[in-house]
């Protein structure tokens, strides 16, 4: 999921979008209701797609039309900007799953927009393991891979064989995992977005797009597997607070945690307008009701400059930022 920003709504032609996707295609639409954090404000244009093959056309459609986008999955990890999206948001409905478990080894393919959890709750049902760790993540594969997404001592580095990589000037490849270089919730598919990056125009449609990717599997029992994965839900249900949220707001730094750090800068239950760090665990902020993305953005700057003045520690943002800033 890669932030845009940039050019202006006049750019964008809408009647060509009219005449390439019909009634597929909605405009002005809020939001809020497509991210886990329920902020954002509209899209000038949005699109859903339901198959890897569809994604496939619509974003070639897109870059040879020269029209901005960005790609919403989950809708967690991302905050979008009270201002909205100038462009094309396109809505990854590609979901299909395929299990095989013919050779020695199981695995797993699926398309971009499987959300994660079911995903690892499925293979379960099926007494395959390897994703356990991954049954309480409500984000998409997709999203997964470019983040390297990872809980409970296991990421997304280490279950992930290849990936089916959309580049922009129209080639399909798959990617080992050895090509993504991954790193502590980075890859060579993410790039880091920031306010500055938004606001001076540098951040553009993704150059490359997830289309699918293929998981490594092991057999097990199914009482094994949903012991761990209830350890693991029992865990993240005791220390993560429930309510909307956009999930971890900073990256741990090396040797430490962020939601520690912020507590200790006494920010823990802050609240600005209807957003607030939560009193359970202060790497995640909730929206109480009618937050906005000013709101939110208020108490990150708020986090970032005080845990740096009290520890001398700078938090670099988990989540991306999406829209105009």
């Amino acid at each position: 999921m890669i932030a845009l920003a940039g050019p202006v709504v006049e750019m964008i032609d809408c009647q060509s979008l009219k005449e390439a996707f019909g009634e597929r295609l909605q405009q002005n639409i809020p939001l809020r209701r497509f991210t886990a954090a329920r902020v954002g404000g509209p899209a000038d244009a949005l699109l859903q797609v339901r198959s890897a093959g569809e994604l496939t056309d619509t974003v070639q459609t897109l870059w040879g039309f020269q029209i901005p986008f960005v790609i919403l999955g989950g809708g967690s990890n991302v905050l979008v900007s009270d201002a909205g999206v100038r462009g094309v948001v396109i809505l990854n409905h590609a979901r299909h799953i395929r299990f095989d478990v013919s050779g020695k080894s199981p695995s797993v393919w699926t398309e971009s927009g499987a959300n994660f959890g079911v995903l690892a709750r499925r293979a379960a049902q099926r007494e395959l393991a390897g994703l356990e760790w991954a049954a309480g993540i409500p984000g998409t594969i997709g999203g997964a891979v470019i983040g390297n997404a990872g809980a409970h001592g296991s990421d997304m580095a280490s279950s992930l064989i290849v990936a089916e990589i959309l580049h922009q000037h129209g080639m399909i490849e798959n990617w080992p995992v050895e090509k993504f270089g991954y790193t502590y919730r980075g890859s060579n598919l993410k790039s880091p977005v920031t306010i500055d990056s938004l606001r001076s125009g540098q951040s553009q449609s993704p150059a490359a797009v997830v289309l699918s990717a293929t998981l490594r599997l092991e057999r097990s029992s199914r009482e094994i597997i949903q012991e761990k994965q209830d350890l693991y839900l029992t865990h993240r249900r005791r220390t993560q607070p429930p309510g909307a949220s956009m999930g971890s707001m900073f990256k741990n730094p090396t040797g430490d945690y962020a939601g520690r750090l912020i507590e200790t800068a006494g920010l823990k239950g802050m609240r600005i307008g209807d957003a607030e760090i939560s009193s359970l665990h202060a790497n995640f902020f909730i929206n109480l009701g009618q937050a906005t993305a000013t709101d939110v953005w208020a108490l990150i700057d708020l986090a970032q400059r005080m845990v740096f003045e009290k520890t001398g520690v700078r938090l670099d943002l988990e989540i991306e930022l999406i829209g105009e800033w």
